[in-house]
């Protein structure tokens, strides 16, 4: 059933091998979407408006996508990162430093519903494509632009990848209140985050050019959208004026005992929450009395106490086995899981009856496997509809149908696997 809410099955499948429009039944069907945007951050929210049927045309420099040269791949410029993050995509190579390069693209936001971009302001200023060089004839344009910091601040057009950001808005802070090392969160964490939040502002802006007419401008300053992202729980007593002790930062999460716990045979997470999950615990652990100690009986006091209530119950984990205390939990209902690898997540049969590790078969890179959309529509499912594309494939097929014919100005997109150029790493991107 989980698979055919996606249209899908585990079998290999072929995609859209005719280059033919999106379904017409993808909740976003007839939108197009023009994507100037690099690595992680653009690519991911382009990858899901996609993934939701719209018409995303992927704007690629001669160099293509660094992505491209991430490692393994088979072929040259076709990585594992690019296949997942550029499917249902079509791919033009324009040189934007040359003026008939600057003008496609323009010819192109004039068929475009919106623009996604994480190149840098003045790099965009430059090449005469800042929203106001775009919006003078193209007015109905929803224009997103994302980078590291708010375009009208100092930092403004600073470099600025996921590991600054993270550095930037508190998280490597919050990890080395935990264990006193200033470290990173093993994730693209601040990329992912800003690029759902170049989807919501792109679904929003459309909305309410829907209504009016009007395009707008929006911006998504990276180290605005995590600092709020961050301080959702982390605010905490900085909320109040004049603060209250301990200002910022949630006590509960950033307990030194908060781990996994050691369990008879692996880890486990297990996280009693309510005043009843804590009870029927300390029941199970032969301390009913610790439900009525001052410290634990109430969510105030296990928040103030949480090192000492959390480093009891990695005490008692040790007695029984993952499979003991997963069966415990569940017929309490205190919430619990083992820690997995990703691997394990991935390939877990939790993960496999809802398919979301699909396999199937590129036209070049044969059998590849590919993240499926996760949300789940009843009657607008998302799908792959066409795999990710090699470097320039769609370039003549896009240009043509905005009217501009590209034979004088561009060579045929090449059909093997000549060695890309290496990207420019001064490419004037964020994320």
């Amino acid at each position: 059933m989980a698979q055919e809410a996606r249209g899908m099955s585990t079998e290999h499948v072929t995609g859209n091998q005719t280059g033919d429009e999106a379904p017409s039944d993808g909740p976003l069907a007839g939108l197009r979407i023009v994507e100037l945007a690099t690595v992680i951050m653009g690519p991911y929210a382009g990858a899901q408006l996609g993934d939701l049927g719209a018409d995303v045309i992927k704007i690629e420099a001669p160099g293509g996508d660094p992505t491209r040269h991430f490692e393994p791949q088979r072929h040259e410029g076709m990585a594992g990162a690019t296949l997942n993050l550029n499917r249902n995509k079509r791919s033009v190579r324009l040189d934007l430093k040359t003026t008939a390069g600057r003008e496609a693209l323009l010819a192109l936001l004039g068929t475009a519903d919106a623009f996604i971009t994480n190149v840098r302001p003045d790099a965009l200023r430059r090449l005469g494509l800042w929203y106001e060089d775009v919006a003078r004839d193209h007015p109905g344009l929803v224009y997103v632009n994302a980078q590291g910091f708010r375009s009208d601040s100092p930092q403004g057009n600073n470099a600025a990848y996921d590991d600054i950001l993270q550095a930037a808005t508190g998280l490597v802070w919050l990890n080395e209140q935990v264990s006193g090392e200033a470290y990173y969160v093993p994730t693209v964490l601040a990329d992912k985050v800003c690029g759902l939040m170049i989807v919501q502002s792109v679904l929003a802006a459309l909305h309410h050019r829907n209504r009016t007419g009007a395009g707008q401008h929006v911006e998504v300053p990276m180290a605005d959208t995590m600092i709020a992202f961050n301080l959702v729980e982390h605010l905490a007593g900085a909320s109040l004026e004049p603060v209250q002790e301990p200002g910022y930062g949630y006590t509960r999460v950033l307990s030194k005992e908060r781990k996994a716990c050691r369990t008879a045979d692996g880890w486990m997470c297990v996280l009693p929450y309510n005043d009843r999950n804590w009870r029927d615990f300390f029941t199970h652990a032969g301390r009913p009395d610790l439900a009525d100690d001052p410290r634990f009986a109430t969510m105030t006091g296990r928040v103030q106490h949480a090192d000492a209530l959390y480093a009891y119950v990695r005490e008692v984990t040790p007695r029984y086995t993952n499979a003991q205390w997963q069966a415990f939990c569940d017929r309490v209902s205190i919430p619990a899981h083992p820690v997995y690898s990703l691997q394990e997540a991935a390939e877990s049969s939790y993960a496999r009856q809802g398919g979301l590790l699909q396999t199937a078969l590129h036209p070049t890179e044969g059998a590849y496997r590919y993240v499926a959309p996760p949300v789940r529509y009843s009657r607008t499912p998302s799908q792959l509809w066409r795999h990710c594309p090699n470097l320039g494939e769609h370039t003549a097929e896009v240009l043509t149908e905005a009217g501009i014919d590209p034979a004088p100005l561009f060579a045929a997109p090449s059909t093997g696997h000549a060695r890309l150029p290496r990207q420019d790493t001064s490419e004037p991107c964020a994320g």
